[in-house]
């Protein structure tokens, strides 16, 4: 099993993150947020990464720093399981529907963080939360966990199914990239022989 412990203090936020990368999806999450508890539930959920999400941070400010240290968090929790990186698939890709929505996700676990975001709203918030901190979010996840993670949302009109398909999308991607090839299981994904650094 690869599993990945994080603990992460801050004077804003107080975080612990458990994964286990060949889970079957099993989750428990308290983030003090619920809509992003939901979110990080379907993560869970449609990648079959089992997770354990602890974190209190100053929610009486706003949700800001609790949102992008729960995404770093998670990252460096999935980085540590990867290890080497040896054997996985690498890359990953979905389309996922949710009734009038379609949004697109492709990812590399390279190791080469970079994150493209076509995502756009008609409200500012969901719930209490604001919904500009979703990109906060998938790009502290992004950095953290090493992914070259593009987003982009087709077509939809309901924001709370724009947000559910982001996440859903990336699940089913990042099950995909972290899957162990047993035809590869020895070999790191890459002519170069390491994941990371330069082109």
């Amino acid at each position: 099993m690869r599993h990945g412990d994080v603990r992460r203090s801050t004077k804003e936020t107080s975080i612990e993150v458990r994964v286990n990368l060949d889970g079957t999806g099993v989750y428990d999450v308290k983030t003090g947020i619920g809509f992003l508890d939901h979110m990080l539930e379907q993560l869970s959920r449609h990648s079959l990464i089992d997770l354990y999400v602890r974190a209190e941070g100053d929610l009486h400010i706003d949700f800001h720093h609790t949102t992008e240290d729960s995404g770093i968090a998670i990252g460096e929790a999935v980085t540590k399981a990867l290890g080497d990186r040896k054997g996985i698939t690498r890359y990953g890709a979905a389309i996922i529907p949710m009734d009038e929505t379609l949004t697109r996700v492709a990812l590399d676990a390279s190791n080469r963080p970079y994150l493209i975001w076509k995502v756009a709203f008609s409200r500012d918030k969901l719930g209490e939360m604001d919904t500009e901190l979703f990109k906060e979010w998938f790009q502290a996840f992004a950095q953290a966990a090493g992914l070259t993670l593009h987003i982009e949302n087709l077509y939809g009109e309901n924001n709370h199914h724009i947000v559910e398909s982001c996440f859903k999308a990336l699940a089913r991607a990042l099950r995909q990239a972290v899957t162990v090839d047993p035809r590869a299981a020895a070999a790191v994904p890459s002519t170069k022989g390491v994941l990371g650094g330069s082109l």
